[in-house]
């Protein structure tokens, strides 16, 4: 750590990392141990607080791999409050807020165009910034149809200019603002908007969302519906509509990594058993793909993995925490080194595609085995604790372990070891820490731990601000395509 750093620097560093964290876990909804206002109140002061006092690094989290609820509360923080940024901080925020919206799924664009309505924020730079980004929409058409009502909201907001006529744009114009005055339009699924109106035949061209309305208008069957709207569903509308018909068949070669892990434990323990070769080569599959170039490289790795009941999560988030630790375990399994992997439930579970949340948190006990040599008796490189941090079987013993391995068993720090944490504590605004010596990161996709951990070292306290500024810099620089990091 740099000795010239003042306390106040210090400070900041902390609260950056505290709200990284908080922007990386919280999305608001109810939690095992805290419930869905709590969470708001806690994200309101935070953003607030951040916003008002680190106004850099909160344009600069949107460069990092927070999630989207949290992105579009920034972008809304910063659009809300451009007056209180100087010139260059707009021109940076601006070309921040773009680079995010086009990463972000439409509709929660939508919407969040709607709550720039509500909120009355009109100005030259939030006009062009929706402008610009409806333009760039492949087809606006399309948006129009399964959008609606977003797209009237923001083309009000931006007096997005519709002329009558033959044109795309014209079209779009007048089914939002005059519906019914053409007979027909020549973009198709305007068109069969119209027809679906009076015509079955007419849903099968349509988003599926769209047409699920026109079939219920339609007095048409659940299950007859499902199976002709199958060809044209999402990967996301597969899984939605699964559990309803068992069909249509879902390929999971495709499906993201923790996503796969929460469909997987979505079904009972016989369909797991039963399928248990397709499942484990599906989830090993994908974490591959999400170690990319890291695969192997991380040496000889161990792991503690939270699956108590705590990890049920909540109504909102049923079993993410779980989720988040099985695919951990498959990801923590593709950056070790061919067969240097060791991965310890609390539990005290072997089968990791037959976890369920159950029993209390003996994370103590787990990390005094994880902490043992492996094979040829050397300690592990690193060790990765998946948890939500309540420790409480003793309560604190993994604390205290930690502590003690750090200060006399492991002082030059052989063993890398860090927490990633899935769960956002609103009263301590912050994720649920161990101990004070080692670094934990809050973490929402399983595909973003290797760069969590990065992020982690910093709260260690061996890095200070600088250090801190200098890797948002970089990040921002990656995240607009520039040519040169900035040091």
């Amino acid at each position: 750590m740099n000795t010239s750093e003042t306390p106040a620097d210090l400070v900041a560093a902390e609260d950056v990392l505290l709200f990284v964290n908080a922007a990386i876990t919280a999305t608001g909804q109810r939690e095992f141990r805290s419930d869905a206002v709590g969470q708001q109140l806690s994200l309101d002061f935070l953003h607030a607080y951040v916003r008002v006092n680190y106004r850099r690094v909160y344009a600069s989290s949107l460069a990092l791999d927070i999630n989207d609820h949290n992105a579009l509360r920034i972008v809304l923080g910063l659009l809300e409050t451009s007056g209180e940024a100087s010139a260059e901080e707009r021109r940076t925020e601006g070309r921040l807020i773009a680079a995010r919206l086009a990463l972000l799924p439409p509709q929660r664009v939508y919407r969040l165009f709607g709550e720039v309505r509500r909120a009355g924020i009109n100005n030259r730079r939030t006009r062009a910034i929706m402008r610009d980004w409806l333009a760039a929409r492949p087809d606006l058409g399309h948006d129009a149809v399964k959008y609606r009502g977003g797209v009237k909201a923001a083309a009000r907001h931006i007096h997005l200019r519709c002329p009558e006529g033959a044109e795309p744009l014209a079209e779009v114009g007048a089914f939002l603002f005059r519906p019914g005055r053409l007979p027909r339009y020549e973009h198709r699924l305007l068109d069969a908007w119209r027809r679906a109106h009076y015509e079955q035949g007419a849903m099968a061209e349509l988003p599926f969302t769209v047409a699920e309305g026109f079939a219920a208008r339609h007095g048409m069957k659940r299950e007859v519906f499902l199976k002709r709207a199958a060809p044209r569903m999402t990967r996301l509308e597969r899984l939605r509509t699964h559990s309803v018909t068992q069909r249509p068949e879902i390929d999971l070669t495709v499906m993201p990594l923790t996503r796969l892990a929460l469909y997987v434990l979505s079904l009972p323990f016989e369909q797991r058993a039963a399928r248990r070769t397709e499942l484990t080569g599906a989830l090993r599959t994908a974490a591959r793909r999400a170690a990319g170039g890291h695969a192997g490289s991380w040496g000889r790795v161990h792991a503690v993995l939270d699956d108590s009941f705590s990890s049920s999560g909540s109504g909102q988030k049923r079993r993410r925490p779980l989720a988040v630790a099985l695919a951990c375990h498959h990801l923590l399994e593709a950056l070790a080194a061919p067969g240097a992997y060791r991965g310890l439930w609390t539990s005290g579970r072997g089968d990791a595609l037959l976890v369920r949340p159950w029993g209390p948190t003996p994370l103590g006990m787990r990390v005094l085995d994880a902490l043992e040599p492996g094979p040829g008796g050397a300690a592990p490189d690193r060790l990765v604790i998946v948890s939500d941090g309540w420790d409480n079987a003793p309560a604190g013993l993994a604390g205290e372990v930690l502590r003690v391995w750090r200060k006399r068993l492991d002082p030059g720090r052989r063993t890398a070891v860090v927490h990633v944490n899935p769960v956002y504590d609103a009263d301590g605004f912050d994720v649920r820490r161990l101990a004070a010596g080692v670094p934990t990161a809050g973490i929402r996709d399983a595909e973003d731990l290797p760069a969590l951990v990065e992020i982690a070292r910093f709260a260690e306290g061996r890095t200070g601000a600088a250090e801190l500024h200098a890797y948002l810099d970089r990040r921002v620089a990656l995240f607009l395509g520039e040519k040169e990091t900035v040091s």
